[in-house]
């Protein structure tokens, strides 16, 4: 199927729809505006602990990972809570899996901002 739009109006599109995404999931989802609170928060700590550009962007990127794979996980759940509301294991199965990724991401930011911080304080 052709794509409607192309080229700098795909991008205007794809942008916009971006955006609705990043509202819906502010509006709706808890853990992503916790996520988000935390990040901004913590945003002026990483030109303090990140003492080189690499270390500056694991900071930032292994938080922003976080909030990615959150908006993966929602995305999941809000798919499978269309499907039905019933429960089905499967379903239920989805949703734990994408839970797991956010887990995941969450221990490796961990280990990052962790990790950084004991260099920084030793």
């Amino acid at each position: 199927m052709k794509p409607a739009h192309t080229g700098i109006k795909r991008l205007f599109h794809s942008t916009r729809y971006s955006w609705k995404g990043l509202t819906a999931a502010w509006c709706n989802e808890a853990a992503f505006r916790q996520e988000l609170i935390v990040t901004v928060l913590l945003l002026p700590t990483t030109f303090w602990l990140g003492q080189s550009l690499l270390e500056w962007l694991l900071l930032i990127g292994s938080a922003v990972l976080v909030m990615a794979v959150e908006l993966l996980n929602s995305a999941v759940e809000t798919v499978v809570d269309r499907i039905g509301v019933e429960h089905h294991e499967l379903s239920g199965r989805a949703k734990d899996l994408g839970s797991a990724a956010v887990f995941l991401c969450v221990l490796f930011a961990f280990l990052v901002w962790g990790s950084l911080l004991v260099l920084r304080l030793v």
